[in-house]
This record gives structure tokens, sequence and C-alpha cells, in this order.
């Protein structure tokens, strides 16, 4: 082969190779860390870029968000309880040339200061404390390493626990305790349960005893004024008809009398009408019998009627009235004769 051909391909070779190192490219989520001899010379947005290659090196750097796990550790609460904690980191770079230059190893520097912060955040709370508040540990946690990481050119986006284990004997300690919890409010809410139905049949049969007491009341009223009108309607009833009766009575007895005037009747029929009269009261409820001042005159009259009615025999039998008993020889009264005279004057 010819010597001339020969160096050409070496030279092209050589060319390609210089070629393909001073082109780089540079990716939307990277930054490009260029360095001439050694030394930082500029950060190359992402594109096509050209660097002197042999001379001037490019060092890429991802500005995407990564996640560092931190391994679990024990960590002791506040109240001597030894936990095992483990959390996850989330980061993005905000400035390549920090995150190069001012720290050797980022990835074991995040982690050992998340883990030393971890321990210092739950170290001063106490186990159920540390249990319910992920959200403010997390939040303080954040902010430390935002913090210390500011001068590596780092931005901490969010930081996550991801399990707080307590050790066995105090897991099944817990589970006890939620389950007497959970008890004590089921007894709580059953018992409260009785009492709002005790109050409620209470509430129940008050108003109930009221409502009787009340139609009790309202039927006792209705039927006092209803008897009061029975009583009142009887009443007007009785007084109607003893009025008529003694309208009646009245006009029987004016009719009867006139009758008597009109026939002109003697001593006789008047003295038997007022003997009948006389029968009449006597046949009363009355105790009491009030004979009128001239009823010696009427014997006397009734002795004539009797002397002219009668037989000559004198020995009749003597007939008590209505079952009365006979009286003695000595309980018989003899009645004086009747006045006429006095009998005519009177009438």
């Amino acid at each position: 082969m010819n010597p001339i051909a020969i160096v050409a391909i070496v030279i092209a070779i050589i060319g390609i190779l210089v070629l393909v190192g001073a082109v780089k490219i540079v990716r939307p989520y990277q930054r490009g860390l260029v360095e001439r001899l050694g030394k930082y010379k500029t950060t190359r947005n992402p594109g096509l870029n050209l660097i002197l290659p042999f001379i001037e090196t490019m060092q890429l750097i991802d500005m995407r968000e990564q996640v560092v796990d931190v391994p679990p550790q024990e960590v002791i609460t506040a109240d001597n309880v030894v936990v095992s904690v483990d959390a996850v980191v989330y980061y993005e770079a905000t400035d390549p040339q920090r995150l190069v230059y001012n720290v050797a190893d980022f990835f074991t520097a995040i982690t050992k200061l998340a883990q030393t912060n971890l321990r210092n955040l739950i170290g001063d709370l106490e186990l159920d404390k540390a249990l319910t508040s992920r959200d403010t540990i997390n939040t303080q946690l954040r902010d430390v390493l935002d913090d210390a990481t500011d001068k590596w050119g780092v931005r901490v986006v969010r930081v996550e626990i991801q399990r707080i284990d307590p050790p066995p004997e105090v897991v099944s300690a817990m589970h006890a305790q939620m389950r007497a919890e959970r008890d004590r409010r089921a007894t709580v809410t059953e018992a409260k349960g009785y009492q709002e139905a005790a109050i409620a049949r209470a509430d129940g049969e008050k108003q109930a005893a009221v409502l009787t007491a009340e139609g009790r009341k309202e039927a006792a009223i209705l039927d006092a004024q209803g008897e009061a009108e029975a009583i009142e309607l009887r009443a007007r009833a009785d007084k109607l008809r003893l009025e008529m009766i003694g309208e009646g009575e009245g006009a029987a007895n004016k009719s009867r009398l006139t009758g008597i005037k009109e026939a002109q009747t003697d001593d006789k029929v008047l003295t038997v009408e007022y003997l009948q009269a006389l029968e009449r009261i006597g046949d009363g409820r009355a105790t009491k019998l009030v004979i009128p001042a001239e009823f010696s005159g009427l014997l006397g009259t009734v002795a004539a009627l009797g002397a002219a009615t009668r037989d000559d025999e004198t020995d009749d039998e003597v007939r008590p009235k209505d079952g009365l008993p006979v009286p003695e020889e000595e309980e018989l009264v003899e009645l004086p004769e009747p006045d006429r005279d006095e009998i005519r004057r009177q009438r």
C-alpha cells in the first residue's frame, strides 16, 4: 500500500475520532458541565455542543427528580420504645456545578443526613404520637434536609416515612389496647342507645298517660253535662206532667163541683163527697192526719145517714178496713150527735 494513502487513512481516522470527541449531545433533562484542562469552564444547555477534544471534557448531569431510599434503622422514642423506621427522599438538582464540586458522594451524604435527622425527630416523640404524626415528621424532615442540601445545589422535594415498626410485644399491647378501646366505645354506644330508648319509652308512656287522663277528664265532663241535661229535661218533664195532671184534676174537680152545684144536691151528697175526700187523705203517706173542726158535725150527719140506711139490728159485726185489727171495747170512742144547724151554717 502507498505510504501516502496509509497516512491519509490514519489522518482521516484521527479526524473522525477528534470530530466524535468534539461533538456532544445534551438531552433536554440534562446539563453539560465543561472542564478545560481540569478547570471548570461553563455549563452547556440541551442540544448539540462542540468542545475541544483532548483539552475539554463534558460531564452530563441529570436534572430530573431522583429518589433515595433511606435504609431502616432502629430509633428510641421518647417513651423508651425501640422502633424500626425507614423513609424515602425525593430531590432534584438545581445547580449542576455545586452538585459536582461541593459533595463527593451525594447519595451517601443524603442517606446519612436523612437517617440522622429522622432519628432526632422520632426520638423527641412518644410512640403513639410518632405513629399518628407522620405528616408532621415528613414536613420537618424535608425542611431540615432542604436547608442542609442547599449548598450542594439540590432541592429536597418531599420526604415520606414508609414504616414505623414497633417491637412485637408492643404491637400485641397496642392491639389489646385497641380492642379494649373499641369494646369501651361499643359499651358506651350501647349504653347510650339503652338510655335513649328508655327516655323514649318513658316519654311515650308519659304522653299516653296524659292523653288517657285528658280523655277520662273530657269523658267525665261530657257524662256530667249529659247527666245534668238529662236531669234538667226529666225535671221539666215531671214539672210539665204535674202541671198537666194538676190542671186536669183541677178541671175535673171544678167540673164535678159545678155539676153538683147545678144539680142542686142536698147535704147528703156533699157529706158523701167529703167522706171520700177524707178517705183519699187517709190513704196517703203522711204520718199525721189533720181533722177539721167541723168533723164532729160531719160525724153526726154520717150517723144520721147510717141510721136511715141500716136495719134495726144493732149487733152488726165490726168489720175493720183493709185488714186492720179489730179494736177492743175499751178502745171504742162514742161520737157525739152532729149538730145539723152548725153544719148548715158552716156550709
